[in-house]
């Protein structure tokens, strides 16, 4: 990669189109709105000229994309501009002068493998034009290494073609969210789980870890998603509803709470890009544990950083935090690395990353 100062990047940039049909909002976008617009604003304030093209508020999914892609045929050229069009978005648009790069949030063709039903045959759908898009832009943009070779092995991207850029987080206003945010008073130690309810999150093998664990923890899941009613079905089986919290989607000052709130913050997920929600943990100074899958052991430095189980092994997660609850002085250690951690993800630094990117 290029190492020109990241201001000097973002000048050379020229402008950049980003597009992108991810709805603009946590609820329905998830980490791909939090990452798209977080990046954004810290090219932005590089001085890189930055244009969004953006879907307008709607339900999501993949019909409303697809459309949305296709009314973009018409879209007026933009000189040199280089397109950036996130995931399967810019798929219908024509070649121009600029630059194509194809930003892949996720990797849809994983993410496929640990779904059912509707869910899985859209996402296969969108696997397939992701594919095609990652294929005929010029470079392709992952977030981790597990992407990358996913991107390889499942597009059939060649790996020079392919660029790893992580996530990022704005640590200063994150951190300043924090300090504004109260702990919420509780008797009894706190585990924090945010993501999406889907399959890939796997918070059942988190209900079931809780189950056997004797330490009277409460476990609060903030986040919405199509397994919610399964998910609360089993938390009535396990005979956890005065231990297990369901909060569904909140607003960002509330999750910061949240996050100030807990002892531990816990993920699943079998299968993720990057996660963003680690970052976030990281830079509450909560310690995590978390599935050894995809891209988790990337961002989460076992064992200075966190702790990591195997995936779909309740008993392994459940003897972890045992471990854990057991040992403030273990949480006070993986805290603070993870504070150290969460600065190499800073937003200044990762965008100036992603213009070098651009540049090679």
């Amino acid at each position: 990669m290029s190492t020109a100062c990241p201001r000097t990047l973002a000048r050379q940039a020229g402008r950049l189109r980003f597009v992108t049909a991810t709805p603009a909002n946590v609820a329905q976008g998830s980490g791909t709105y939090v990452g798209i617009a977080t990046l954004r604003r810290a090219l932005e304030e590089l001085g890189a000229e930055v244009e969004l093209v953006a879907a307008p508020p709607g339900p999501a999914g993949t019909w409303r994309r697809l459309w949305f892609n296709w009314r973009l045929r018409r879209l007026p050229a933009g000189e040199d501009a280089t397109i950036v069009g996130f995931d399967l978005d810019g798929l219908f648009l024509p070649r121009r002068k600029g630059r194509s790069i194809a930003a892949l949030k996720g990797v849809r063709a994983e993410e496929a493998r640990w779904e059912r039903g509707w869910t899985r045959m859209a996402l296969s759908l969108e696997a397939w034009l992701e594919a095609w898009r990652a294929r005929r832009a010029d470079a392709v943009v992952v977030t981790s290494r597990y992407a990358a070779a996913a991107v390889g092995r499942r597009y059939g991207v060649a790996p020079e073609r392919i660029r790893v850029v992580p996530e990022l987080i704005d640590l200063a206003a994150w951190q300043e969210l924090l300090a504004r945010a109260p702990r919420r008073a509780h008797t009894r130690p706190t585990l924090l789980c945010v993501a999406h309810l889907y399959p890939r999150k796997d918070v059942a093998t988190l209900l079931e870890a809780m189950a056997g664990l004797e330490a009277n923890a409460e476990l609060r899941i903030v986040g919405t998603g199509p397994e919610r009613r399964r998910l609360e079905r089993r938390t009535r089986r396990l005979g956890l509803t005065e231990r297990v919290r369901f909060l569904g989607h909140i607003p960002r000052q509330a999750l910061a709470r949240e996050y100030r709130s807990a002892d531990i913050f816990c993920l699943p997920s079998r299968q993720e890009g990057f996660g963003i929600v680690l970052l976030e943990a990281m830079a509450a100074g909560l310690p995590i544990v978390a599935a050894r899958a995809a891209a988790i052991p990337e961002v989460v430095a076992e064992p200075e950083g966190g702790i990591l189980f195997p995936p779909g092994d309740a008993a392994a997660l459940r003897q972890v935090l045992v471990e854990l609850l057991g040992d403030a002085a273990r949480r006070q250690e993986l805290a603070a690395a993870g504070l150290r951690r969460v600065r190499r993800y800073d937003a200044a630094r990762v965008a100036g990353e992603f213009l070098a990117a651009l540049e090679d």
